[in-house]
């Protein structure tokens, strides 16, 4: 595969995995109010962990104990840290305003990747990202009108760890394929799970659960922590952490969108505005020279 090609489909799948995760913070505040952060958060990785086994034992796949270590660094990213921080956040803040802290997720995962996977972009690249970054904080901050609460700490510690569990992964995947990256993340990750989900679980008022918290829980459990994943992950593998993560721009608008339709918000022509200037510099960026540096 040459590197036009390569990056054409790396876009391309990591856009599906984009599309995935921008109804992860509707589905969470849909769910959290009546199951809980802790059920919500760990308990959306004790459902995908269960399908992801059935998944290991019919492909018959071992173990990977050569990445076993950097395995770890997936799980305490994307499968303990950002699901229960973000739960947690979205049980006091709105899914709009979660976007204020996620808009920075696609500078955090590329600066991940020129940590984890040695890539080295170009100016051009940092500066569209910049100004995707730039135009999406400001968007999200006016919408919100300019409050920072509490629960933005929470918010910024899941940023930080899902761009990492996004960097190793997208690392990992390189050698292991994405399916088995999250696959065998979600099982090592149940020996800390279960437990607190299983007593939690006790304290659910399961008969006056709504048919749209289920919606939301079952959505977050096999679309945002696992199908989108396999996506996700194989365009960072393809296609280049730095240049895939910067798709997650548009996370935020997709989000705002599904916001809409949900939770019935309003969506004006600046959700419009402020959109066409990140995907301009998403576009802009895309053609930005990214180089791999040697390992010494």
């Amino acid at each position: 595969m040459d590197r036009a090609t390569g990056n054409t489909t790396g876009l391309g799948w990591g856009l599906v995995g984009v599309v995935g995760f921008s109804l992860t913070l509707p589905m969470t505040r849909m769910a959290v109010p009546w199951l809980g952060a802790t059920e919500v958060g760990w308990g959306r990785t004790v459902v995908a962990a269960l399908v992801a086994s059935a998944i290991l034992i019919f492909r018959r796949d071992r173990f990977p104990r050569a990445h076993g270590r950097a395995l770890f660094w997936v799980v305490a990213g994307v499968v303990l840290g950002f699901p229960l921080l973000s739960a947690w956040a979205m049980a006091r803040v709105p899914a709009s305003h979660g976007a204020v802290m996620l808009a920075l997720l696609p500078l955090a995962t590329a600066g991940a990747g020129v940590w984890r996977a040695r890539e080295r972009p170009s100016l051009r690249f940092w500066a569209a990202s910049g100004m995707g970054a730039s135009v999406t904080v400001a968007y999200a901050l006016a919408g919100g009108g300019g409050h920072l609460v509490g629960a933005d700490a929470a918010l910024l510690a899941a940023v930080a760890l899902a761009a990492l569990g996004y960097g190793e992964g997208g690392r990992l995947a390189v050698t292991l394929g994405g399916w088995r990256v999250i696959c065998w993340a979600l099982v090592l990750s149940l020996p800390v799970t279960l437990g607190p989900v299983t007593w939690q679980a006790a304290r659910v008022p399961w008969g006056q659960v709504p048919i749209q918290a289920w919606v939301g829980f079952l959505y977050v459990a096999l679309g945002s922590q696992l199908t989108a994943f396999f996506a996700w992950y194989r365009g960072l593998a393809v296609g280049g952490i730095a240049r895939v993560s910067q798709l997650q721009y548009l996370q935020v608008f997709l989000t705002l969108a599904w916001s809409a339709w949900w939770l019935h918000e309003r969506v004006t022509w600046l959700d419009a505005g402020a959109a066409s200037l990140v995907v301009a510099a998403v576009m802009w960026g895309k053609g930005a020279v990214i180089t791999k540096r040697p390992i010494p």
